[in-house]
Protein backbone atom coordinates (compact mmCIF):
# COMPACT_ATOMS: atom_id res chain seq x y z
CA UNK A 1 0.00 0.00 0.00
CA UNK A 2 2.86 2.00 0.94
CA UNK A 3 6.33 2.12 -0.37
CA UNK A 4 9.13 4.39 1.08
CA UNK A 5 12.04 4.07 -1.16
CA UNK A 6 15.10 5.91 0.08
CA UNK A 7 13.56 9.31 0.58
CA UNK A 8 15.58 12.24 1.98
CA UNK A 9 14.10 15.81 2.98
CA UNK A 10 15.09 18.65 4.80
CA UNK A 11 13.76 21.59 6.28
CA UNK A 12 15.10 25.11 5.85
CA UNK A 13 18.09 23.36 4.15
CA UNK A 14 19.15 21.14 6.93
CA UNK A 15 18.86 17.56 6.06
CA UNK A 16 16.55 15.15 8.43
CA UNK A 17 15.40 12.13 6.56
CA UNK A 18 18.52 10.83 4.98
CA UNK A 19 17.80 7.81 2.90
CA UNK A 20 14.39 6.06 4.80
CA UNK A 21 13.18 2.96 3.08
CA UNK A 22 9.90 1.49 4.57
CA UNK A 23 7.29 -0.50 2.96
CA UNK A 24 3.67 -0.89 4.14
CA UNK A 25 1.12 -3.40 3.14
CA UNK A 26 -2.47 -3.47 3.28
CA UNK A 27 -3.68 -5.19 6.69
CA UNK A 28 -0.58 -3.98 8.76
CA UNK A 29 0.21 -2.03 11.47
CA UNK A 30 3.67 -0.33 11.93
CA UNK A 31 5.65 1.50 14.65
CA UNK A 32 8.06 3.41 14.19
CA UNK A 33 10.07 4.88 17.27
CA UNK A 34 13.45 7.09 18.12
CA UNK A 35 14.84 9.58 19.96
CA UNK A 36 14.20 13.01 19.91
CA UNK A 37 15.37 14.69 16.50
CA UNK A 38 15.48 11.30 14.50
CA UNK A 39 13.04 12.49 11.73
CA UNK A 40 9.70 10.57 13.00
CA UNK A 41 7.51 13.96 12.55
CA UNK A 42 9.18 15.49 9.86
CA UNK A 43 8.12 11.70 7.56
CA UNK A 44 4.54 12.19 8.81
CA UNK A 45 5.02 15.85 7.72
CA UNK A 46 6.45 14.48 4.30
CA UNK A 47 3.88 12.01 3.54
CA UNK A 48 0.82 14.09 4.32
CA UNK A 49 2.08 17.29 2.37
CA UNK A 50 2.90 20.16 5.12
CA UNK A 51 4.41 22.90 3.51
CA UNK A 52 8.26 22.97 4.54
CA UNK A 53 9.41 20.08 4.01
CA UNK A 54 10.95 19.81 1.02
CA UNK A 55 11.96 16.24 -0.78
CA UNK A 56 15.19 16.11 -2.04
CA UNK A 57 15.33 12.59 -3.20
CA UNK A 58 13.78 8.98 -3.23
CA UNK A 59 10.10 8.58 -4.20
CA UNK A 60 6.86 7.73 -2.54
CA UNK A 61 4.36 5.26 -3.77
CA UNK A 62 0.37 4.73 -2.18
CA UNK A 63 -1.88 3.24 -3.96
CA UNK A 64 -0.08 2.41 -6.77
CA UNK A 65 0.25 6.47 -7.30
CA UNK A 66 3.33 8.86 -6.91
CA UNK A 67 2.44 10.49 -3.59
CA UNK A 68 4.76 13.04 -3.73
CA UNK A 69 3.04 14.28 -6.41
CA UNK A 70 -0.89 15.11 -5.45
CA UNK A 71 -1.50 18.00 -3.13
CA UNK A 72 -2.46 17.86 0.27
CA UNK A 73 -5.93 17.43 -0.74
CA UNK A 74 -5.94 14.85 -2.90
CA UNK A 75 -3.33 12.74 -0.99
CA UNK A 76 -6.64 13.20 1.69
CA UNK A 77 -9.13 11.87 -0.88
CA UNK A 78 -6.75 8.91 -1.87
CA UNK A 79 -7.48 8.00 1.39
CA UNK A 80 -4.11 9.39 3.68
CA UNK A 81 -5.17 10.78 6.87
CA UNK A 82 -2.29 12.64 8.83
CA UNK A 83 -2.65 12.74 12.84
CA UNK A 84 -1.24 15.30 14.41
CA UNK A 85 1.27 15.19 17.41
CA UNK A 86 -0.16 18.75 18.28
CA UNK A 87 -3.59 19.32 16.69
CA UNK A 88 -4.23 22.74 15.57
CA UNK A 89 -7.45 24.64 17.27
CA UNK A 90 -9.50 26.19 14.67
CA UNK A 91 -11.53 29.48 16.68
CA UNK A 92 -14.86 30.22 14.75
CA UNK A 93 -15.60 26.95 13.13
CA UNK A 94 -17.39 24.24 14.23
CA UNK A 95 -16.15 20.37 14.78
CA UNK A 96 -19.31 19.84 12.62
CA UNK A 97 -18.80 22.10 10.02
CA UNK A 98 -15.41 21.63 9.56
CA UNK A 99 -16.09 17.45 9.76
CA UNK A 100 -18.77 17.35 7.30
CA UNK A 101 -17.02 20.19 4.81
CA UNK A 102 -14.13 17.79 5.01
CA UNK A 103 -15.77 14.46 4.43
CA UNK A 104 -18.11 15.91 1.67
CA UNK A 105 -15.11 17.46 -0.40
CA UNK A 106 -13.12 13.93 -0.08
CA UNK A 107 -16.61 12.45 -1.49
CA UNK A 108 -16.72 14.91 -4.04
CA UNK A 109 -13.36 13.75 -5.50
CA UNK A 110 -14.13 10.62 -5.45
CA UNK A 111 -17.43 10.97 -7.29
CA UNK A 112 -19.59 10.35 -4.55
CA UNK A 113 -22.36 12.07 -3.22
CA UNK A 114 -22.37 14.20 -0.54
CA UNK A 115 -24.18 13.34 2.84
CA UNK A 116 -26.68 15.47 3.84
CA UNK A 117 -27.03 17.11 6.90
CA UNK A 118 -29.43 14.46 8.76
CA UNK A 119 -26.99 11.49 7.32
CA UNK A 120 -24.04 13.31 8.55
CA UNK A 121 -25.20 13.99 12.16
CA UNK A 122 -25.79 10.63 12.77
CA UNK A 123 -22.78 9.28 11.28
CA UNK A 124 -20.90 12.61 14.08
CA UNK A 125 -22.65 11.12 16.93
CA UNK A 126 -22.10 7.11 15.92
CA UNK A 127 -18.47 8.00 16.37
CA UNK A 128 -18.45 10.24 19.16
CA UNK A 129 -20.53 7.79 21.20
CA UNK A 130 -17.51 5.29 20.34
CA UNK A 131 -14.84 7.17 21.44
CA UNK A 132 -16.82 8.45 24.41
CA UNK A 133 -16.52 11.51 23.43
CA UNK A 134 -19.57 14.01 24.46
CA UNK A 135 -21.85 14.67 21.27
CA UNK A 136 -22.28 18.43 22.39
CA UNK A 137 -18.35 18.75 21.93
CA UNK A 138 -19.21 18.60 18.17
CA UNK A 139 -20.62 21.82 18.41
CA UNK A 140 -17.60 24.06 19.53
CA UNK A 141 -15.08 25.23 17.58
CA UNK A 142 -12.20 23.05 16.38
CA UNK A 143 -10.12 21.85 19.37
CA UNK A 144 -10.59 25.26 20.98
CA UNK A 145 -10.27 24.77 25.13
CA UNK A 146 -9.74 21.06 24.71
CA UNK A 147 -7.81 19.20 27.22
CA UNK A 148 -4.96 17.37 25.06
CA UNK A 149 -6.50 14.07 25.76
CA UNK A 150 -9.93 15.76 24.15
CA UNK A 151 -8.00 16.89 21.03
CA UNK A 152 -6.36 13.56 20.43
CA UNK A 153 -9.79 11.59 20.68
CA UNK A 154 -11.50 14.42 18.88
CA UNK A 155 -8.43 13.89 16.33
CA UNK A 156 -9.91 10.04 16.25
CA UNK A 157 -13.30 10.75 16.05
CA UNK A 158 -12.55 12.75 12.83
CA UNK A 159 -10.66 9.60 11.81
CA UNK A 160 -13.35 7.74 12.25
CA UNK A 161 -15.81 9.92 10.11
CA UNK A 162 -13.45 10.23 6.84
CA UNK A 163 -12.41 6.52 7.04
CA UNK A 164 -9.29 6.54 5.50
CA UNK A 165 -6.93 3.94 4.16
CA UNK A 166 -3.83 4.80 5.74
CA UNK A 167 -3.24 6.17 8.43
CA UNK A 168 -0.20 8.16 9.79
CA UNK A 169 -0.44 8.66 13.38
CA UNK A 170 1.88 11.15 14.96
CA UNK A 171 2.24 10.59 18.84
CA UNK A 172 -1.37 9.93 19.28
CA UNK A 173 -0.63 8.93 22.69
CA UNK A 174 0.88 12.41 23.77
CA UNK A 175 -1.50 14.10 26.49
CA UNK A 176 -3.31 11.00 27.26
CA UNK A 177 -4.45 9.21 30.49
CA UNK A 178 -4.71 5.60 30.87
CA UNK A 179 -8.49 5.57 30.46
CA UNK A 180 -7.92 7.80 27.29
CA UNK A 181 -5.53 5.89 26.37
CA UNK A 182 -7.16 2.78 26.32
CA UNK A 183 -10.09 4.29 24.45
CA UNK A 184 -7.93 6.05 21.93
CA UNK A 185 -6.19 2.71 21.38
CA UNK A 186 -9.27 0.82 20.43
CA UNK A 187 -10.51 3.10 18.50
CA UNK A 188 -7.29 2.57 16.03
CA UNK A 189 -8.25 -0.75 16.07
CA UNK A 190 -12.07 -0.41 15.67
CA UNK A 191 -11.53 2.12 12.73
CA UNK A 192 -8.38 0.78 10.56
CA UNK A 193 -7.83 -2.72 11.49
CA UNK A 194 -9.05 -4.07 7.87
CA UNK A 195 -6.86 -6.20 5.22
CA UNK A 196 -7.55 -3.10 3.30
CA UNK A 197 -6.29 -0.41 5.52
CA UNK A 198 -2.57 0.02 7.31
CA UNK A 199 -1.66 2.44 9.87
CA UNK A 200 1.76 4.02 10.66
CA UNK A 201 1.98 4.78 14.12
CA UNK A 202 4.81 7.10 15.60
CA UNK A 203 5.25 6.64 18.80
CA UNK A 204 8.23 7.38 21.58
CA UNK A 205 7.00 4.71 24.11
CA UNK A 206 5.80 1.48 24.31
CA UNK A 207 2.33 1.86 25.91
CA UNK A 208 0.18 2.55 23.20
CA UNK A 209 1.19 -0.55 21.86
CA UNK A 210 -0.46 -2.55 24.61
CA UNK A 211 -3.37 -1.62 23.22
CA UNK A 212 -2.65 -1.65 18.83
CA UNK A 213 0.17 -4.45 18.84
CA UNK A 214 1.71 -3.41 15.52
CA UNK A 215 3.18 -6.20 12.94
CA UNK A 216 6.14 -4.36 12.70
CA UNK A 217 8.52 -2.37 15.00
CA UNK A 218 11.02 -0.09 13.40
CA UNK A 219 14.47 2.24 14.85
CA UNK A 220 14.31 5.46 13.20
CA UNK A 221 17.42 7.07 13.98
CA UNK A 222 19.58 10.08 11.77
CA UNK A 223 16.79 10.24 9.42
CA UNK A 224 16.74 6.62 8.64
CA UNK A 225 15.39 2.99 9.62
CA UNK A 226 18.41 1.70 11.66
CA UNK A 227 16.73 -1.79 13.10
CA UNK A 228 13.44 -3.24 12.57
CA UNK A 229 11.66 -6.27 13.85
CA UNK A 230 8.72 -7.70 16.07
CA UNK A 231 6.47 -6.50 18.87
CA UNK A 232 9.29 -7.39 21.36
CA UNK A 233 11.88 -4.86 20.18
CA UNK A 234 9.63 -1.99 21.60
CA UNK A 235 9.76 -3.84 25.29
CA UNK A 236 13.51 -3.96 24.21
CA UNK A 237 13.71 -0.14 23.50
CA UNK A 238 11.84 0.60 26.65
CA UNK A 239 13.83 -1.01 29.20
CA UNK A 240 17.43 -0.01 27.29
CA UNK A 241 17.06 2.73 25.88
CA UNK A 242 17.65 3.89 22.26
CA UNK A 243 21.14 4.41 22.17
CA UNK A 244 21.65 0.88 23.11
CA UNK A 245 19.38 -0.70 20.60
CA UNK A 246 19.22 2.05 17.58
CA UNK A 247 22.88 1.14 16.01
Amino acid sequence: MLQITNLHAEVDGKPILKGLTLTVNAGEVHAIMGPNGAGKSTLGYVLGGRPGYEVTGGTVTFAGQDLLDLPPHERAAAGLFLGFQYPVEIPGVSNVQFLRESLNSQRRARDEAPLSGAEFLKLARAQAGALEMDAEMLKRPVNVGFSGGEKKRNEMVQMGILNPKFAVLDETDSGLDIDALRIVGDGINRIMRAPDKAVLLITHYQRLLDYVKPDFVHVLADGRITRTGGPELAHELEAQGYAQVAA
